[in-house]
């Protein structure tokens, strides 16, 4: 047995080693985050030649066989011999960590990706990555396999134009799956192309036969991102509040509109990073906000008629914002490094926030007087909810009057052994219960329509009769109080019938989801059972059909004719028609049944079309049917 502990047990990871052995510390994770990451991290770099006024233009291409190419117009890697390293700078950049120009202030003052580590670790986690520089007119090339080079840094030909051209194939030895979805990266590119104005970023999907493009300029900035963000909803004032404003080396640029929906959404960024989780940036932002609208109160025809200051829920009801910061040394905390902790940007903001934006409302009463007026609705609406509660003395649902009567739980403990289905209809929810595997399998049974929460303020979704079983079900609080590490089931399966009633059922469950539970979503715990629409028989043969689709091979693999006076095929109008049995085996057994698990890949999109689809504005609505109503193969009428 090898006891001693030496010189020769210390291992020394040469060059890009580190990268390959430990590749979750660099990016995250070698699933399909980590993948796109790879990306972002080249389109970073140009980004950083944008802020630094040097670059226009970006084109992402996601070719055949995973292949992606990241052009920019900037100004081109350096290619000189490195002083101290006697290589090319080029060289160094793609093979060195902690090497680039990115930790001397006069090359960038701000930068996001990973801070001069981006490009090398991208060519370390890649198959082979080729660049090359188009730099006083000349073309210079090199390849890397693995993040090796073949050569050395060479002149390939004559250009007139400037800028990168960095080409990689993500290594399947790394990664565990390799699979670009346009839909993730067209949102962070939109984002890009909205944090920073003027910029022209365009994405080609050459996959298929019929290429996807998608092209992204914006000269508003962060104020079109949120007039794009309200585009489904109703706004109070027709133009978005903005301003951008600069202290101690910090930028700041906000957007704001208020609409006359109930929900709040604030996208905050630094330095061109999503910041999920917030941080010191948003906490100055939502202080500062709520002062300067309650120092209007003070001042407006409310004064005399209320007799209370309003709450930060209050005057973030129905509010639209995005806070962009440009922080020279961004320290990042929380689980995925995603809440910005630096101390001294909270006080910077909120004291620019309250300059700036007390300013524009001195220069617009109007629209201050629609802000303040949607504020003490929201008060009203508030208070009137809590002395309800204290009047009734009742413990709701939240404070923990235990499970609800209709849930038949399951016996396993373990959160990530368990799932849940909430079904609709009583009779689907007894086959259900009596065909379920008791150990780990739960079923809530709906029952009636449940209220749409895009329509509703918070008090009243957090006390609906038809949503409580489901809070309580899930046991980890709704809205502002949602934890989604006390989530008592790691599979959510929504199970509703295969027609329009089903449909609308899901999509008020999902709503709910997305605006008051977000990230039992972005975690993946939330599935769609698959029931199916045809039982067909023949001889001693059972198959079930999920689809026309699938009920045509089923016949074809039979070697039969629909006609054939030996075939049954019954159609199922909904889940009661199935006896417990049936319900296992096609859509509750692990083994045979089929389910989809919902994705948030682009959540300004999905903001958008739940918005559109459940909120109060028609016209958006009635214009997404009429350019979609072709398209619909199987309605149920």
């Amino acid at each position: 047995m090898h006891t001693t502990y030496s010189a020769q047990d210390i291992q020394v990871l040469k060059g890009l080693e580190a990268v390959r052995k430990r590749p979750g510390m660099y990016i995250g994770s070698t699933g399909l985050e980590g993948l796109h990451h790879l990306v972002y991290e080249i389109v970073d770099n140009s980004i950083d030649e944008a802020l630094a006024g040097h670059c226009s233009e970006i084109q992402v291409s996601i070719n055949s066989d995973h292949i992606i190419e990241v052009n920019d117009n900037g100004r081109g890697i350096p290619v000189d011999i490195h002083p101290v390293e006697n290589v090319s700078a080029l060289e160094i950049v793609m093979t060195k960590l902690h090497a680039g120009g990115k930790f001397n202030k006069d090359s960038y003052k701000v930068s996001g990706g990973l801070h001069g580590v981006g490009v090398s670790v991208v060519n370390a986690l890649s198959e082979w990555c080729e660049i090359r520089v188009y730099r006083d007119n000349e073309i210079y090339f090199q390849r890397y396999n693995r993040g090796i080079p073949e050569e050395s840094v060479a002149i390939i030909g004559k250009t007139e134009k400037r800028g990168t051209q960095v080409r990689f194939k993500a290594d399947s030895e790394i990664f565990e799956e390799i699979s670009y979805s346009f839909d993730v990266l067209s949102q962070r590119l939109r984002e890009l192309a909205f944090l920073n104005k003027g910029i022209q970023i365009d994405i080609y999907d050459n996959r298929t036969e019929e290429q996807k493009v998608k092209q992204f300029k914006f000269e508003g900035g962060v104020k079109s991102f949120v007039t794009y963000l309200n585009r489904s909803k109703k706004p109070l004032h027709p133009e978005p509040i903005y301003f951008e404003a600069k202290r101690d080396g910090i930028e700041l640029e906000i957007a704001l509109q208020y609409n006359d929906g109930y929900s709040e959404t604030i996208f905050s960024f630094v330095n061109n990073i999503n910041t999920r989780e917030g941080g010191t940036h948003l906490v100055g932002f939502k202080a500062a906000l709520t002062r300067v609208v309650n120092e209007h109160l003070k001042k407006s025809k409310f004064a005399k008629k209320i007799d209370y200051t309003f709450s930060g829920d209050d005057v973030r009801e129905g509010i639209t914002a995005v806070i962009s910061v440009k922080v020279p040394d961004p320290q990042f905390e929380g689980q995925t490094k995603t809440r910005l902790g630096n101390s001294e940007v909270k006080g910077v903001v909120e004291s620019l926030v309250n300059q700036k934006l007390s300013d524009y409302l001195d220069e617009y009463p109007e629209v201050i007087g629609l802000i303040l007026e949607k504020a003490v609705l929201a008060a009203k609406a508030r208070i009137a909810a809590r002395k309800a509660r204290d009047l009734t003395r009742r413990k709701s649902f939240l404070e923990g009057s235990g499970l609800p009567g209709k849930l038949a739980d399951c016996s396993e403990k373990d959160p990530s052994l368990c799932e849940v289905y909430i079904v609709e209809g009583d009779s689907a929810g007894g086959s259900a219960k009596q065909g379920r595997n008791r150990e780990f399998q739960a079923i809530l049974p709906l029952w009636g329509k449940m209220l749409n929460v895009e329509k509703a303020r918070a008090e009243k979704v957090l006390s609906n009769e038809k949503l409580m079983p489901i809070i309580t079900t899930l046991g980890a609080g709704a809205g502002k109080d949602f934890d989604v590490s006390k989530v008592r089931y790691h599979k959510v399966i929504i199970m509703a019938d295969a027609d329009v009633d089903g449909s609308h059922i899901r999509t008020l469950l999902l709503t709910f989801f997305f605006r008051y539970m977000p990230q039992i979503i972005e975690q993946g715990y939330v599935y769609l059972a698959m029931p199916p629409l045809y039982k067909i028989t023949y001889g001693k043969s059972i198959n079930y059909a999920f689809d026309e689709e699938d009920r045509k091979k089923i016949i074809l693999g039979l070697g039969i004719t629909e006609n054939d006076t030996k075939v049954g095929i019954q159609r199922y109008k909904g889940l009661g028609e199935m006896n417990p049995s049936q319900l296992w085996d096609t859509t509750m057994n692990p083994d045979t049944r089929s389910v989809k698990r919902v994705k948030m890949e682009d959540v300004v999109e999905a903001d958008s079309m739940f918005s559109m689809l459940m909120g109060e504005d028609v016209e958006p609505r009635r214009k997404f049917i009429e350019d979609n109503a072709l398209l619909v193969s199987n309605l149920d009428v």
